[in-house]
């Protein structure tokens, strides 16, 4: 783990832990943004040291930029000073990539939080990284269009946060990752100049695809201001079941036995007994406690094929065990069963102090192996562990329930967890889907990177921020 405490608070007054930020430098900073967009207050501060992940680290000074030029000019004076500078959006990340861990300033982008243009007819979006996921589908969905990236936090995860982690969700099984749909973006370099890459066209191939580079760079190697997204019509139909298996093997087994026959669903969830009944306990919406697991299927498209496809999922999970199969009757049923689904993060984090979700991805062909490793890892350590996993395209999520105070329990958390990712890798897997690197993760890089690899790394890193003053300590 990395906690890094707080060396000192000073009550009201600027938290200078590392001495970094000076009279001089607080001036500057408050001529440019104006002083009610500048925090330094210890009580202030707390609030941007930390994410859902378990590491702690206080910045010196939390600012709201609202326009590029003004990040412009907050990077420009980092660079002359060598002060760190770490992006934040909503700081719903769960694997600590916002966290201030060298202190310095923290841009918070909650005030750039505007959609600029919604183009259907040419099918892209241009946003400023504060927007919500879930406000741009309601901008879309008004035009019969959607941004299919949907984390589970999209309620409330911002586009920039989305691209800094290249974040997923349910929907990347059959719609691929935050990625595949940057068309452009603006990016603040870390001696402040602006660079655009990327255009509005569907087609660019002009020059190196940089935009990919600062994808899921989590604010490593320049800072986003502004984003341009490829948008999608809605599919004409859909239809979401919930297949209740007595076995978990047989609910891993499913799934490659779906996805190996050529079949792909726009979702497809997979939760144990554990993660069931603790939904159960929170939502009460009729899941069935006494199920070893559940698949959460969902498929879109036109309403013929989706008809026919269905058929053929139904008949693979009944011929794999299922005991049952529910399909949701109505559009209500459907959200419900989604609810539920995505709450379950927020349901574990309440069972103790701490909840570690991790994020190992293997192919779903290594799925049923994956899983029964990991129940067995998680129970040799006497863990209280549930299963959840974006199935179909083999990203686990374990739900680590845990208190961090418990020395011996937390020993054989982080043994557990190192087990895990190890038996990731010798399934051909790797560290992580669509949560990042960040600082959980950092220790278990080598098990995936060689020293070309790290090498080419730090020659990125090096060419575009030479002074190593973008969120340092993290995984570049």
């Amino acid at each position: 783990m990395h906690f890094l405490p707080p060396n000192h608070y000073l009550a009201a007054e600027p938290y200078v832990g590392n001495n970094m930020i000076r009279d001089a430098i607080l001036h500057t900073l408050t001529n440019i943004l104006g002083p009610q967009r500048c925090l330094y207050r210890k009580e202030d501060l707390i609030t941007f040291s930390y994410d859902a992940h378990t590491d702690e680290s206080l910045p010196d000074a939390v600012l709201f930029p609202t326009t590029t030029y003004e990040v412009s000019q907050i990077l420009a004076l980092a660079d002359q000073h060598n002060i760190p500078v770490t992006a934040r959006g909503a700081g719903t990340s769960i694997c600590g990539a916002p966290i201030p861990l060298h202190h310095g300033l923290v841009l918070s982008f909650t005030k750039m939080d505007s959609i600029l243009a919604v183009d259907t007819k040419n099918r892209y979006a241009v946003v400023q990284p504060g927007v919500a996921n879930a406000d741009l589908q309601k901008a879309l969905a008004s035009e019969g269009f959607f941004y299919p990236p949907d984390p589970a936090s999209l309620s409330v995860s911002t586009i920039g946060g989305n691209v800094a982690q290249n974040a997923g969700g349910p929907r990347c099984l059959k719609y691929g990752v935050t990625n595949d749909y940057i068309l452009g973006l603006e990016v603040v370099l870390a001696n402040g100049r602006v660079l655009r890459s990327g255009s509005r066209n569907v087609k660019d191939v002009t020059g190196y695809n940089l935009k990919s580079l600062f994808c899921g760079s989590e604010g490593t190697l320049g800072i986003v201001t502004e984003i341009t997204v490829r948008v999608v019509p809605l599919p004409e139909a859909h239809r979401t079941i919930l297949a209740i298996f007595n076995d978990l093997e047989n609910t891993a087994n499913t799934v490659s036995d779906i996805i190996g026959s050529g079949i792909l669903p726009a979702a497809m969830e997979l939760m144990d007994k554990v993660v069931i009944n603790a939904v159960e306990d929170s939502a009460g919406i009729g899941l069935p406690r006494e199920a070893e697991g559940l698949l959460l299927i969902e498929v879109d498209g036109i309403d013929e094929a989706v008809e026919k496809e269905m058929e053929r999922i139904v008949a693979k999970a009944k011929t794999n065990g299922a005991v049952e199969v529910q399909e949701a009757r109505t559009q209500a049923e459907s959200d419900q069963l989604w609810t539920a689904r995505r709450s379950a993060y927020g349901v574990f984090a309440r069972l103790a102090p701490h909840c570690i979700v991790e994020d190992a991805t293997v192919p779903v062909s290594n799925v049923p192996a994956m899983i029964r490793g990991m129940r067995e890892i998680f129970d040799r350590h006497q863990l209280k562990v549930g299963i959840l996993a974006h199935a179909g395209d083999g990203n686990m999520h374990p739900l680590i329930s845990t208190d961090q105070r418990n020395q011996d329990e937390q020993k054989r958390v982080d043994k557990a967890i190192r087990e895990v990712f190890e038996l990731a890798v010798q399934l051909q897997g790797t560290l992580t889907g669509e949560h990042g690197i960040g600082t959980a993760k950092l220790d278990f890089l080598p098990l995936v990177q060689d020293e070309t690899m790290k090498s080419v790394n730090a020659t990125i890193k090096k060419g575009l921020d030479p002074k190593g003053i973008l969120n340092p300590g993290k995984f570049a």
